[in-house]
C-alpha cells in the first residue's frame, strides 16, 4: 500500500462537496431516489484519479485498525476482480495505470461494465468505504454539469423537466481545489494518471 499522506486540504474539499450534495438533494427532493442500498452505481468499472487512491487507501487502513476481517473481505474482492479484468485491462495491468488517449478511452468504455465495485459490501448493500469514496461516488446522482452537458442518474428525475432539473445542479468544487490537491499527490513519489477503485484497495 501506498505511503503517499492526504494533503491538509482534502478535508475541506470533501466538506465542499458534502455541502454541495446535501444543497442539490434538499433541491431535488422526490426526485433524487438515491437511498442506503441503491447500487446500481456501484456496477461498472470508473476511472479515479490518484487523489482518490490516497483517501481510499487511507480509508481501508482506518478500517483495518476497527475491523480487519472487513478490509481484509475488500482486499479479497479487488484482488479477484483485477484478476477478472487483467486479460481486458486497458493500461497497465500490473500497476493499474490506465493508458491515456482517445483509443484507450475508447478501450475503457467496454471495459468490466459489468464488475462491481469491491468496497461494496455484496450482503449489505453498503459502501464499506463511504467516507473515503471517490469523487465520482461523491455526485452521482444529482444533475451534474460535465463536458456532454447535464447528466443525472437514470433512476432519478422522472417526471422533472429540463428546467427542473436545471433548477437542481450540483456546483462540483467550483475553485477546482481537487486539481490542486491531485498536483500535491501526483508530486510525491507513487504512479501517476488515472486508476481504477480496486487497485487503489488490493
Amino acid at each position: 500500500m501506498s505511503s503517499r499522506r492526504l494533503p491538509a486540504a482534502d478535508g475541506a474539499l470533501i466538506q465542499i462537496l458534502d455541502a454541495a450534495l446535501a444543497d442539490a438533494a434538499r433541491r431535488s427532493g422526490e426526485w433524487l431516489v438515491c437511498r442506503p442500498g441503491c447500487t446500481q452505481c456501484c456496477v461498472g468499472v470508473f476511472a479515479i484519479n490518484q487523489l482518490d487512491v490516497v483517501r481510499l487507501q487511507q480509508g481501508l487502513a482506518d478500517l483495518a485498525k476497527t475491523d480487519p476481517q472487513r478490509a481484509l473481505r475488500i482486499r479479497d474482492r479487488a484482488r479477484a476482480s483485477i484478476g477478472r479484468g487483467a486479460a481486458e485491462f486497458p493500461g497497465n495491468a500490473k500497476t493499474g495505470v490506465l493508458d491515456e488517449g482517445p483509443e484507450a478511452e475508447e478501450r475503457f468504455a467496454e471495459f468490466a461494465n459489468d464488475e462491481v465495485c469491491p468496497v461494496l459490501d455484496p450482503e449489505t448493500g453498503l459502501c464499506d468505504l463511504y467516507d473515503a469514496r471517490p469523487m465520482t461516488c461523491r455526485t452521482f446522482g444529482p444533475p451534474v454539469r460535465s463536458v456532454d452537458g447535464l447528466g443525472v442518474c437514470e433512476l432519478c428525475f422522472h417526471g422533472a423537466s429540463d428546467e427542473q432539473i436545471a433548477d437542481c445542479e450540483m456546483v462540483v468544487d467550483s475553485d477546482d481545489l481537487e486539481a490542486t490537491l491531485l498536483q500535491k499527490v501526483e508530486r510525491t513519489r507513487g504512479p501517476r494518471g488515472r486508476t481504477v477503485v480496486a487497485y487503489a484497495v488490493k
